[in-house]
């Protein structure tokens, strides 16, 4: 390794992450043609294709996977100490971040990390996508997105799953509701009222899974694919919808709408923040992850709810 060209592991590094000559040069400010001629040298170093294109992008060989880490770990020391000399200020530095969100995300989370932005970053902007799971990581992985929050839990070496906080789900109905009153329903109560739930490409599955659960997607009238349009549907109508609390809160809080709690416990979701690995990160996409971390990470329920009911009282009251 005494000849060996540190410039190099960043290179093997970027591929491993990124699975791409595009998004690895772009990363390092280089051409393409830079990055695939810095490839043959690592694998004439190394004797190892080290990456095979497939339809994904480039996939690792076994050599490249041994290789990884400890490349990887040598790197962020080395990135550690001259940290400081290469940081992004929000202060005075201008710097705009692709982001993506479902649709409860824009209308919970991202209030909350535009305002902290307006006080700690006056000089940083925003363009929030529609998050597709089934893409996210492609989109972080070619440079398109700097990060995204989603439920799923996604599991890839290419990127890095940061959790945010958890939620529990609740009903929400009509705040004057005909027949769901009080502070919890039962699954009497729900088996005989109608319901409306959400199926997208947001990943959110848990509300639509629970119906499924205990026999009642029969009892569902309409089915979107967007969480934002539940208050607007609830309030004119005597629908039930599941929906996680914090959501739900958002919603009470300005809509004729009421939280209830279920008959039956939910797996608890996680909400989680992805990012590319911080060696893959430029310095202004590393204040990013750590800033939305810190701001989203913030959980605090304003719910005053009992616990869930293990003996639910009968309806017909």
């Amino acid at each position: 390794m005494r000849n060996f060209d540190l410039n190099l592991a960043r290179v093997f590094v970027l591929l491993y992450e990124t699975g791409s000559v595009t998004a690895t040069a772009e990363t390092l400010h280089v051409t393409q043609p830079t990055v695939s001629y810095s490839l043959g040298k690592l694998r004439r170093h190394f004797g190892d294709e080290l990456f095979r294109r497939t339809g994904r992008g480039l996939t690792p060989t076994a050599g490249a996977r041994r290789l990884y880490d400890p490349l990887r770990r040598a790197l962020a020391e080395i990135d550690g100490t001259i940290r400081q000399s290469d940081a992004f200020d929000p202060q005075t530095m201008p710097g705009r971040f692709t982001v993506a969100l479902t649709d409860l995300g824009e209308a919970t989370l991202l209030p909350r990390l535009l305002a902290a932005a307006r006080e700690r970053a006056p000089r940083v902007s925003f363009t929030v996508r529609a998050l597709d799971v089934d893409d996210a990581e492609q989109q972080l992985r070619r440079g398109d997105l700097d990060a995204f929050v989603a439920t799923p839990v996604l599991t890839s070496h290419r990127t890095v799953r940061i959790p945010l906080f958890q939620e529990r789900y609740v009903a929400m109905v009509a705040a004057d509701h005909p027949r769901v009153r009080g502070e919890r329903v039962t699954l009497e109560q729900l088996s005989a009222e109608h319901h409306a739930t959400v199926f997208g490409p947001s990943g959110h599955v848990v509300p639509r899974a629970a119906l499924a659960a205990h026999g009642l997607l029969d009892r569902v009238v309409v089915e979107a694919t967007r969480f934002s349009m539940l208050p607007y549907l609830l309030e004119q109508t005597d629908l039930v919808a599941v929906v996680p609390e914090y959501v739900g809160e958002v919603f009470t809080a300005s809509r004729r709408l009421r939280l209830v709690r279920l008959p039956f416990e939910t797996e608890p979701i996680e909400v989680a923040l992805y990012a590319r690995h911080e060696s893959s990160r430029s310095p202004s996409q590393r204040w990013l992850v750590q800033f939305m971390a810190e701001v989203l990470g913030e959980r605090v329920s304003r719910a005053q709810l009992p616990p869930y009911a293990v003996d639910p009282e009968p309806s017909g009251r």
